[in-house]
């Protein structure tokens, strides 16, 4: 069990504002998991990788790919209360669901700076 969240480098965001949407990804797609995985990805420390993809087009392709797939995930977009314009794509989270089924989507990527 694990979770990604799928950060778009292109935005190159602050700091702060990387970590908070992160985190909103991986609270949103948490929620989004069945109580078991939830369970078992909580048991298991709640291993999680940050990545980093090139766009927002692969960006919502990865969102996509992973709900084609049947994965707990949300997509992230920015109120725009700071930096973002509203509705800015920021992230996606995907998981907690077991490593293969993750990795199938993600495991190409690089991990985010």
């Amino acid at each position: 069990m694990k979770q990604v969240i799928v950060v778009d480098e292109s935005l190159r965001l602050p700091p702060g504002k990387f970590a908070a949407q992160a985190a909103h990804a991986a609270i949103a797609a948490f929620l989004r998991a069945p109580e078991r995985a939830r369970q078992a990805w909580l048991a298991e420390g709640m291993p999680k990788v940050v990545v980093a993809c090139g766009s927002e087009a692969e960006l919502l392709e990865i969102h996509a790919r992973a709900e084609a797939a049947g994965l707990p995930c949300e997509l992230i977009r920015d109120a725009g209360r700071t930096v973002l314009p509203e509705g800015t794509a920021t992230c996606v989270g995907i998981g907690p669901a077991d490593d293969a089924a993750v990795d199938a989507i993600t495991g190409t990527l690089k991990l985010a700076r």
